[in-house]
């Protein structure tokens, strides 16, 4: 099973090299990002190893790179990355060694590497799968650990054909998990080395929220009106948006953040407007209703500014963050593909997020959260409630793990 395992990832890689040679962006930077590793390192120093699929499990891997760095300064940390949107973003993390694209999971490439540095541990985090690697680090006694880990029933390890995969998730050394009911689908499965911890990534987003920054620009934008923030919008969503603001009362404006900040798709956003500016070329004496955020970097800092927020990505593959709004209080609406993120799920059921299907039950949410004060304020408790409720993770975390470290 391991050799049509092996077979499958080079065929994926095959096609992302074709992809590349035919010009896809994205797939060329995954390709030229293997090519250039950094050099294996042969010395006695520790290191630890930290794999995120993309910029995403990243930041929930953070806390815990931070954490472990405080507590193991002389250890080295080597950060490796599978999306070219995340290595991209974070090449250059202060807290890393080294930062590169993860080689292709062949069991050559998964040796070499495990044996290039003298690894202390390993952590991938959320669900990133790779069996020679994890195979690898196995043979060679390194004990690895999965953080904020969330499966769903039909995974494929819990279907009539996931036994081998099933047997490969004994190499790991702990499952720190983000709900009960992954913890039940791994115990059920045969595996007790589970602890039930949440999302290291709420205590990364309030990490956040203490140290926003202010921006006079966007102060000065808003100009004592009431804001709301689209935030990592795709063209649905801006199908949905862009037709409400005729109807935005004088006293709000609106600051929308596109995924993609290419010129040309700011111009398809902007050709649609009436009332607006770039924030590349804000200009404070102009009063206008619309922002555009045409860089990157900030948008998690500016919803401190914000009433309520679209999230945008729920009429697509799914939702982006929500987090970061939800840590200052920030009701939250998105489309309908949300049901993977568990905080999505849980504040549609508690009330501090809104799920909507077309643009009648926008216009519905958001002129409730702009016209019924009571409802906005309930709406905002309850999801600084929640946050509250759901920090902690990190310190769980490295109660476990350094309990079993020997340095």
């Amino acid at each position: 099973m391991r050799g049509l395992y092996t077979l499958g990832i080079r065929a994926y890689a095959g096609a992302v090299k074709a992809a590349a040679l035919f010009g896809n962006l994205k797939a060329k930077r995954w390709v030229k990002g293997r090519k250039q590793l950094p050099e294996a390192q042969h010395d006695d120093e520790a290191w630890v190893w930290f794999h995120a699929a993309s910029l995403g499990e990243f930041e929930q891997g953070r806390p815990v790179i931070e954490a472990l760095k405080e507590r193991y300064p002389q250890w080295k940390v080597s950060l490796t990355f599978f999306s070219p949107s995340g290595y991209e973003i974070r090449k250059n993390y202060a807290f890393a060694d080294e930062v590169c694209y993860l080689p292709v999971d062949t069991p050559k490439n998964a040796r070499q590497w495990v044996e290039r540095h003298r690894f202390v541990a390993a952590f991938f985090i959320k669900y990133e799968f790779w069996f020679n690697y994890m195979n690898a680090l196995h043979e060679q006694g390194i004990p690895l650990y999965y953080i904020s880990m969330i499966l769903q029933p039909k995974h494929y390890f819990f279907r009539w054909y996931g036994g081998w995969f099933r047997k490969q998730l004994r190499h790991v050394t702990h499952f720190f998990v983000q709900d009960e009911g992954t913890a039940r689908l791994l115990q059920t499965a045969g595996f007790n080395n589970v602890s039930l911890c949440g999302d290291t990534r709420f205590d990364r987003v309030a990490a956040i929220a203490q140290q926003a920054k202010r921006f006079p620009d966007i102060e000065a934008f808003i100009g004592g009106r009431q804001c709301i923030i689209a935030g990592s919008t795709w063209p649905p969503d801006e199908q949905l948006l862009l037709p409400f603001l005729e109807k935005l009362p004088e006293d709000y404006c609106m600051i929308i953040a596109p995924h993609d900040i290419s010129v040309k798709h700011v111009e398809q956003i902007t050709e649609q407007l009436k009332d607006y500016q770039l924030y590349s070329e804000y200009l404070s004496e102009r009063k206008s209703k619309v922002l555009v955020l045409n860089i990157i970097g900030i948008l998690s800092q500016l919803y401190q500014y914000a009433r309520f927020v679209y999230i945008g990505g729920g009429f697509g593959v799914n939702i982006h963050n929500i987090q970061e709004p939800v840590t200052f209080g920030c009701p939250v609406v998105f489309g309908p593909k949300h049901t993977s993120f568990k905080e999505a799920v849980d504040l549609v059921q508690l009330g501090g997020a809104f799920c909507i299907s077309n643009q009648s039950e926008l216009e519905r949410i958001f002129d409730r959260l702009m016209g019924d004060e009571a409802y906005f304020q309930q709406a905002s408790k309850t999801c600084k409630d929640y946050l509250q409720s759901q920090l902690g993770a990190t310190e769980a975390i490295m109660k476990e793990i350094t309990s079993t470290f020997s340095v």
